[in-house]
């Protein structure tokens, strides 16, 4: 006999990885020594901010997205870029892979101009 008004979210489920990889993140930078405070919006250029020693950092999170390496075979993850907001912003992405649920912030490559 099933519970009324109790659906399954299944962890995989597309409407749902956003959510899980945020609060893994939130989690995540809490074990790391932050204080976080969370977008309350589903849109914009930042999830969250994070403070550490007097520091602020915006952070959008992304979830990795598995992808075979043409050439050498490899199973390697893929992760968006900043948009032009974003790197004005500062924001710092923080990828999220969804199968071993582990976070790792992005190193951002900055453009030099001459």
């Amino acid at each position: 006999m099933g519970v009324v008004g109790v659906i399954h979210i299944k962890p995989n489920d597309d409407s749902r990885k956003g959510d899980l990889a945020e609060y893994y993140a939130v989690t995540w930078l809490w074990d790391k020594g932050y204080e976080v405070f969370k977008n309350t919006g589903c849109t914009g250029p930042i999830d969250m901010v994070a403070i550490k020693d007097g520091a602020t950092t915006f952070i959008d999170v992304k979830t990795a997205q598995p992808q075979q390496h043409k050439t050498t075979g490899n199973n390697v993850t893929k992760c968006q870029s900043r948009n032009d907001l974003q790197k004005k912003l500062g924001v710092q992405l923080l990828q999220f892979n969804p199968v071993d649920r582990t976070l790792h912030f992005i190193k951002h490559r900055e453009k030099k101009y001459d």
